[in-house]
């Protein structure tokens, strides 16, 4: 029995990536799970380290902040070599960031790209309240976010932060190697915001397909 679990974990490993559906259902129940305190912890076994040591295939690419409240592979409930995760602080994107996306993308398979924001984040804040002298670089990232959001009725901070979040969505969206799978239906590319009390993900509805909209509602129910 142990061999066949064994196998089957490698083979498991070395398939192709899920269609961009799935794979977003998958986050939304790790999400879920999370949220409601039924982990299930997967793929953090001796079994799964020695199934993953010479691939990976991970099925989502996270374009995060920095943030020591948002760990990724905490709050979707997931694994070894299940997340190809970016991070950095105001989940700004830049060339770096793009060729990192594109070789998990296109090299990996992953299926899905998440940029995800979060409540309360230091580095939107800081360019919100003129304090980001420290932060120049991403500053400049995030600046184009709080000036288009500064008039918009509402709290001018979750306005920002939810527009940083769909701004990096339309940069990462134009370059031609992702441009092309999008259109091969490999991947898709959505914005996602999570609530620090709660824990819980927002997937913005921006830049949701009808099928990836379905696939959220379906991975709720």
């Amino acid at each position: 029995m142990y061999y066949l679990l064994f196998f089957l974990c490698i083979f498991m490993s070395i398939v192709n990536a899920v269609s961009p559906e799935k794979a977003l259902e998958r986050l939304v129940q790790g999400n879920k799970r999370f949220t409601s305190d039924k982990l299930k912890h997967p793929n953090r076994t001796g079994m799964r380290r020695e199934a993953i040591k010479t691939t990976q295939k991970p099925f989502a690419i996270i374009l995060g902040c920095s943030d020591s409240r948002v760990p990724p592979e905490i709050i979707f409930d997931q694994g070894l070599g299940d997340l190809f995760i970016i991070r950095v602080a105001g989940n700004v994107i830049d060339a770096v960031g793009i060729d990192s996306i594109e070789y998990a993308a296109h090299h990996l398979g992953s299926s899905i790209v998440l940029v995800l924001g979060h409540e309360k984040c230091g580095a939107v804040s800081a360019v919100v309240t003129n304090q980001a002298s420290d932060i120049p670089t991403i500053a400049k990232l995030i600046e184009p976010a709080v000036e288009k959001t500064r008039n918009l009725k509402g709290n001018h901070l979750v306005n920002a932060i939810t527009e940083n979040i769909n701004q990096v969505v339309e940069q990462i969206q134009q370059t031609p190697v992702l441009i092309k799978l999008i259109e091969q239906k490999k991947l898709k590319i959505v914005g996602g915001y999570y609530h620090l009390e709660t824990g819980k993900v927002d997937f913005l509805e921006t830049h949701l397909t009808a099928a990836a909209s379905s696939a959220i509602h379906s991975a709720l129910d």
